[in-house]
């Protein structure tokens, strides 16, 4: 059969001359050192880049702890503010007064105490109050941790008691002749109270303590106008035609002056019914006040910055780690089961002359008895209200 006549074709296969061109090798990417991989290394598989995110749990943590040492930086930053005020206050004590307390039988947070306020008529600001060391304001606090609440006692300064050395005074001569000293000693005679802590107050710098706190608030009971004293204007004219010092009835705020004057006021031309026990009463005020309002959050916030000024005024023997203790009791007490106490007597001419319903305010204030009200029918009787 002829090659034209064959079925099939012959395929000769074969390479075509020259070279057969090829794809290039991939791009390799660049290692992270920035240098390019070995021609020879193997290809690595691209991994995609993780993003990292922090977790609820992990940032609420972080807050917790940064919290915890903002916290820890602003208790320390005032203790050491509110220790260096109060190693001044001690300072200001005398030895003598120091020797007449009763020791604490244990820490003021688990163990009953008696703290002795005293506020003196002393100024150096007012001419004829320089040489005055009458105990103006006469208050007894006794701390109750375990019943969670505070008892106070007020004084009136014109009750007739024996003066240790001295004789038959008002009990707030006693400090004239012998300091807050012959105070405690006298208050102890005559009530059988022993004092284990005593924090002494010039009225003349009481106003500082109330302006370093910003100022206290105080419910008025009634309208008040008191007799002129103190007047605030500079001109004898002027104070002639002055009435007196004004209040009206309701939750009023009140700077150091104001709040100065509302304790010292005595006579409510008003009412005429009020008398000394009343300004005890509002004197009671002052000082919740005063402790509320340094337990409060806007003080507790600024105290690194005022805690030595807090103690500026006082002279006391409570060291630094006590007033950390009264505070957290004061914190914990509840003002609606506090106990109101008053001493009280029979009016003699501008002289209180003691009852024996005053032995039975004092076992109220001890914790002995029930609190009771006052006897009806006497401005002068002395007992006890709660809240």
């Amino acid at each position: 059969m002829a090659a034209q006549d064959k079925p099939y074709r012959v395929y000769r296969g074969g390479r075509t001359k020259g070279k057969v061109p090829t794809l290039p090798p991939p791009e390799r990417a660049p290692r992270r050192d920035g240098r390019r991989a070995a021609a020879g290394a193997p290809m690595a598989q691209e991994q995609p880049e993780r993003v990292r995110r922090v977790s609820w749990g992990r940032r609420i943590g972080i807050a917790i702890v940064v919290l915890l040492v903002v916290v820890l930086v602003w208790a320390v930053a005032s203790f050491l503010a509110v220790r260096s005020g109060v190693r001044e206050a001690n300072a200001r004590l005398d030895d003598g007064t120091r020797a007449t307390l009763a020791p604490d039988t244990g820490s003021l947070l688990s163990t009953t105490s008696v703290i002795l306020l005293l506020g003196t008529d002393h100024s150096e600001t007012i001419a004829d109050r320089q040489g005055a060391r009458r105990s103006d304001s006469i208050m007894l606090v006794r701390t109750d941790p375990r019943r969670g609440r505070l008892t106070f006692l007020s004084i009136p300064r014109d009750l007739q008691v024996e003066v240790p050395g001295v004789g038959t005074q008002k009990i707030n001569a006693a400090a004239q002749f012998g300091g807050p000293a012959l105070a405690i000693r006298t208050i102890r005679a005559f009530t059988g109270v022993r004092v284990n802590h005593v924090a002494v107050v010039d009225f003349g710098d009481f106003e500082e303590l109330v302006d370093a706190l910003g100022g206290i608030t105080i419910d008025v009971p009634k309208p008040i106008l008191s007799k002129r004293f103190d007047c605030p204007y500079p001109t004898e004219e002027r104070c002639a035609r002055w009435e007196g010092w004004r209040f009206a009835a309701g939750k009023q705020k009140m700077d150091g002056r104001r709040a100065l004057i509302y304790s010292r006021i005595r006579v409510n031309q008003l009412d005429p019914a009020e008398s000394d026990l009343t300004r005890g009463e509002r004197q009671q005020a002052v000082t919740q006040a005063i402790m509320r309002r340094m337990l409060s959050p806007v003080t507790l916030a600024k105290m690194p910055f005022v805690g030595d000024e807090l103690t500026a005024p006082v002279a006391t023997d409570l060291s630094s780690w006590q007033f950390t203790q009264l505070a957290w009791v004061k914190f914990r007490a509840d003002d609606g089961r506090s106990v109101h106490c008053r001493l009280g007597g029979e009016d003699s001419g501008g002289t209180l002359i003691p009852t024996e319903e005053n032995r039975n305010v004092v076992s109220m204030f001890l914790g002995v008895s029930a609190p009771q009200p006052p006897a009806p029918g006497s401005l002068f009787a002395p007992g006890c209200r709660v809240g």
